[in-house]
């Protein structure tokens, strides 16, 4: 695991030195451990790397032959060693014992189409010497970040936003059109980031760059067969290739740890691998979510260390700050914070953990895939007269039964944007000054994969929409960032094309069954975990915020971020204000737009007025 960054340029090597090694250097976190540079008259390529296998030859950049090409990566190959093999049979000749060099070697023998054979977590740059040229990749389900900036006839690229601020080229500035959906979606649901001229390579892409003009090409894409219809095929099916998947994310010349939950996730994931070292984080006092019990008894049962930490509310105010900070974004999913002290008590052992991101998304484990039964018997109502209902109350106050006719009265394109939905489109801009408010409605963002999936089963559009948006641009984006924070990489192996091409062949009606979610995947876990455990409905870590909010000292600590002299350009304050207001009194709930609000004004105060994080 490292950091990369990198910028074209015409001009003196000499100075593109120190503004490469201060773009390097502003990502130390992610490798601390070493550095390396590549720089000539058009290109300058930097490298901060975090030690994990061959720890003494895997030095980057590293080269071809001829040294005709130099490549830079961040991530891991599993399936390194059976493509050196291959590669070492077609004649090309290896210096060093590290998975980086088979990117290379693999380019030079198929040149664009080796992202197509490489099993892992990558994103990497290959410049060629010869042909002046660029080429870049991001992996299949974009567990490692890219971000690139192009404005005229610059073009840089990075692991982190961060870096380019160091940069003279870029220019800082604030794209207003990210504001308004941030507050519908609570992360950056667009390919342009909140910084202008900034985007996201989204997974599963390549591109080639040359003489300024820049080429993104897909190569990865979910195309759902759901032709297995045999239980018992699949429960075998999804152990043998978790079995296999788990072995791959262990190869590493350093010790391999786990984050461990109270779900059926990560258990699995610990079940297997038998780590010697597991975490937990919990929440102290009532209304906080603690799973450090439950981690402390399935490592018993397992004969393995689990060790824990408490977050306390101060512990956490602190840390929101440091959290929007690495995550380059305005972030409002409130599990970052304790993932952030996770990944922290980690690192203070090990150098890798594994974790369990991916399997809802790939198994149908989230509670929204489940449609209760009250809904299914209401849908049967003609959609027309659903419809009219919803509009009838859509503009009411509150009451029992508002939500369900809303919902119950609109198409799944209108009702479901994924795994947090905020605010709606007008309250969104109801909230803002006029400069930032949007005609670009969420409908519009999650369209094409909609449309895409418009013939499949509901549950299959669901699990496509959040491969799309949700996963890479809240959940891994969040755990790639919090653990790299503290210099500690995270591996995710149901997040592996291999588990994928099996899981996408399971059917429909094993994916949710009975209204149990993750119903197949479930049923394979009962051979590995307890049964407690492979039952245990999804919890995710429940941060008692809305608790916190309601006490004095945390009020006027949000309070005074609202009241900051910089929020009337964004938001109408007085309307903000009465958001936090009303739940501070106990009116409504409204913690989590308050805490969306919150942190994207303490995004802004960090990196556009420079308070301290």
């Amino acid at each position: 695991m490292c950091g990369i960054v990198g910028y074209i340029s015409k001009g003196k090597k000499e100075e593109k030195k120190p503004v490469i090694k201060a773009m390097a250097d502003a990502i130390k976190h992610r490798g601390p451990d070493g550095e390396g540079y590549f720089v000539d008259d058009d290109v300058a390529l930097g490298h901060r790397r975090l030690s994990i296998i061959d720890l003494e030859g895997g030095k980057q950049p590293l080269y071809n032959e001829d040294k005709s090409k130099v490549v830079i990566f961040n991530g891991e190959i599993y399936n390194f060693k059976e493509l050196k093999v291959d590669l070492i049979n077609k004649g090309h000749k290896f210096e060093t014992k590290s998975d980086t060099e088979v990117i290379i070697h693999g380019y030079e023998e198929y040149g664009t189409e080796v992202v197509k054979k490489l099993r892992g977590m990558f994103t990497f740059v290959i410049w060629d010497r010869e042909k002046k040229e660029m080429f870049g990749a991001r992996d299949p389900f974009g567990i490692k970040p890219f971000y690139y900036y192009k404005k005229n006839d610059q073009f840089m690229f990075g692991s982190e936003i961060k870096s380019f601020l160091q940069n003279p080229a870029f220019e800082k500035e604030l794209n207003k059109q990210s504001l308004k959906n941030y507050l519908v979606f609570q992360y950056d649901a667009l390919n342009e980031t909140f910084f202008k001229n900034v985007y996201k390579l989204e997974p599963g892409h390549f591109f080639t760059y040359k003489d300024g003009e820049m080429k993104i090409e897909k190569y990865f894409d979910i195309e759902y067969k759901n032709d297995i219809q045999d239980l018992n095929q699949i429960v075998n099916g999804i152990n043998d290739i978790m079995d296999d998947s788990i072995k791959h994310h262990q190869i590493a010349d350093v010790e391999v740890g786990s984050f461990l939950s109270s779900g059926v996730d990560s258990s699995y994931v610990v079940s297997n691998a038998k780590p010697n070292k597991t975490y937990t984080v919990g929440f102290e006092g009532e209304g906080g979510f603690n799973e450090i019990k439950d981690a402390e008894a399935l490592s018993e049962i397992l004969g393995i260390t689990n060790r824990s930490e408490l977050i306390s509310p101060d512990m956490f105010f602190d840390a929101v700050p440091k959290v929007q900070y690495f995550s380059d974004e305005p972030h409002a999913n409130l599990s970052a914070v304790p993932l952030y002290f996770l990944a922290r008590l980690a690192a203070k052992d090990v150098k890798v953990v594994l974790s369990g991101e991916g399997a809802d998304e790939l198994f149908g484990g989230y509670a929204s895939y489940n449609v209760a039964e009250e809904y299914l018997k209401y849908r049967k109502v003609p959609f027309g007269i659903r419809k009219a209902l919803k509009g009838a109350v859509k503009h009411l106050p509150h009451f029992k039964g508002k939500h369900f006719l809303t919902v119950g009265g609109s198409k799944l394109e209108d009702s479901y944007i994924g795994q947090a939905f905020i605010m709606s489109n007008e309250e969104a801009n109801s909230l803002l000054t006029e400069e930032y408010k949007s005609d670009l409605r969420f409908q519009d963002i999650t369209k094409d994969s909609f449309e895409k999936m418009k013939d499949k089963d509901e549950v299959l559009k669901k699990m496509y929409l959040d491969t799309q948006l949700w996963l890479p641009s809240d959940i891994l984006l969040k755990a790639d960032k919090m653990t790299m924070a503290s210099s500690l990489e995270l591996r995710v192996p149901f997040l592996d094309k291999e588990v994928f091409k099996f899981s996408e062949r399971i059917s429909v009606p094993y994916i949710v069954r009975n209204h149990i979610t993750k119903f197949a995947f479930r049923k394979a876990a009962s051979k590995m975990v307890p049964e407690q455990w492979s039952k245990r409905k999804k919890l995710g870590f429940m941060v008692p915020f809305r608790n916190w909010i309601k006490e004095d000292k945390y009020y006027k600590m949000v309070k005074e971020v609202f009241n900051r002299d910089y929020v009337s350009e964004f938001f109408d304050v007085a309307k903000i204000n009465k958001l936090l207001d009303d739940h501070y009194s106990g009116k409504r709930n409204t913690a989590r737009k308050v805490y969306t609000i919150y942190t994207f004004l303490l995004w802004y105060g960090i990196y556009f007025k420079e308070y301290a994080y």
